[in-house]
């Protein structure tokens, strides 16, 4: 599909159309952010005790903050591209939401539990928000 249909309203209406531009950025964005997360972390990979050695628990949090950036990017991404190539007016608003949340607790969460362990126990949000979205997006915007 055309940018300027997902920018300008096209066959979606405005707000399709803004949510879809959303998710665009989102998705871009994040992948954006987590491969210079990736570069900045690769630095230093080569020294053995970084971050207290390859298996330590800072440093598996700190290379899964990177790689949730880029793979919540995808999903936000896959999901402007599934409305748009089903032709669809927009996605699911639930789906929608938890999407981009998804997106930004999930690196958030990661990060956070890298810096303090107590936090692990917030992963039920990004978790449950990208199930919820994934869902959605199957139940009412594919089979609906």
């Amino acid at each position: 599909m055309e940018a300027q249909a997902l920018t300008d309203g096209g066959s979606r209406g405005k707000e399709g159309a803004a949510m879809a531009e959303l998710h665009w950025h989102v998705g871009w964005w994040a992948i954006l952010v987590g491969l210079l997360g990736g570069a900045a972390l690769g630095l230093r990979f080569h020294r053995d005790q970084w971050l207290g050695g390859y298996s330590s628990w800072r440093r598996r949090l700190l290379r899964l903050t990177h790689i949730s950036l880029v793979g919540t990017g995808l999903l936000n991404l896959a999901a402007a591209a599934t409305a748009d190539s089903l032709g669809r007016a927009s996605l699911p608003r639930l789906a929608s939401v938890c999407f981009i949340l998804g997106a930004i607790t999930m690196p958030s969460v990661c990060a956070l539990a890298a810096w303090r362990p107590l936090f692990r126990h917030a992963f039920f949000v990004p978790v449950l928000s990208l199930i919820v979205a994934v869902a959605d997006l199957i139940w009412e915007g594919l089979w609906r």
